[in-house]
């Protein structure tokens, strides 16, 4: 059985083409993919090459931990599960490329645990699934921000999944004059517009590896800045001005499940609302486009991958 891949040979040599995939065990189902999305995080930085080295990483890699799909078959113990729609965090199911992150192609084969149920009225939407439970894992391990810094897709999931659970709502900042747009009931401000020096919980979500330094004096004695991006270069930052703050720094990695049923709770009731936040799709053909433009147009918050005509 083979799949039509995206695949990187190495830095910005990208390819489309065919991959024979690993036999499904009896545990195993068989997705067709509809959508996948493009991360302007990680996938950046296997696109450039600037990613740190990983267990798994190394070229030729098939990317891809944001796809939704069908379950077109099974192994003899998941058979129950053929025709469920899907969720796909990532696979690793072929046999002559590496499967970091895996997801972006138009079939793949992953053990039926990691095949995640959504709603299939959620549509292309669902894409961004991972990346909301990302930010709410970044929520539930701390106090939920009252500043975040970015309003890429992150940023604008961390902003609205805050007003969602009920916090108070933050303020963020936005370099980028074009990107202070599309807030939903929060204020976007440049940087060096905000006065405030009394926020008790910043979040990044800039992936800037210097940011410690702009945020320290934004932030209260005793406060948290919580680094909820993914960061090529080394994190540095002046210690006086974060010793004079006592400030406390904290990491957040990726989601548990708990995070992705908690933020499917959340869209069904109406709570979180993914609207306008995917401003790109484009056919799987057309895939040496899409991931230039995912990461150079800022104009451009989320790409998604439409597998439909490779089906």
């Amino acid at each position: 059985m083979n799949s039509l891949a995206v695949i990187l040979e190495g830095p910005e040599r990208l390819a489309l083409r065919e991959l024979e995939l690993t036999p499904a065990g009896p545990g195993d189902v068989v997705i067709d993919i509809a959508w996948s999305g493009i991360s302007s995080g990680t996938e950046k930085l296997l696109w450039t090459g600037r990613m740190p080295d990983f267990p798994g990483m190394g070229y030729p890699l098939v990317p891809g931990y944001e796809s939704l799909g069908r379950i077109i078959d099974a192994g003899c113990d998941a058979q129950s599960r053929i025709g469920d729609w899907v969720f796909v965090p990532g696979a690793n199911c072929y046999t002559d490329a590496r499967g970091l992150f895996g997801g972006t192609a138009n079939r793949v084969v992953v053990p039926s645990a990691r095949a995640l149920p959504v709603p299939e009225r959620l549509g292309q939407s669902g894409v961004l699934c991972a990346l909301a439970a990302t930010a709410l894992h970044a929520i539930n391990g701390g106090t939920p921000p009252d500043l975040i810094i970015g309003h890429g897709v992150l940023g604008r999931l961390l902003a609205r999944l805050t007003t969602a659970i009920g916090a108070p709502t933050p303020t963020v900042w936005e370099t980028n004059e074009a990107r202070r747009t599309g807030a939903q009931g929060y204020e976007v401000l440049a940087p060096e517009a905000d006065e405030r020096r009394d926020y008790s919980a910043i979040y990044d979500a800039s992936g800037d590896a210097s940011i410690v330094d702009a945020a320290t004096p934004h932030l209260v004695k005793g406060g948290e800045i919580t680094l909820a991006g993914f960061y090529a270069e080394r994190v540095n930052f002046a210690f006086p001005a974060a010793f004079m703050k006592e400030a406390r720094l904290r990491i957040a990695a990726e989601w548990q499940p708990r995070d992705l049923t908690q933020t499917l709770d959340l869209i069904e009731t109406g709570r979180l609302d993914l609207s306008n936040l995917i401003t790109d799709a484009r056919p799987a053909s057309a895939a040496s486009e899409a991931y230039p433009q995912a990461f150079n147009d800022p104009a451009c918050l989320k790409m998604v991958l439409d597998w439909s005509a490779a089906a």
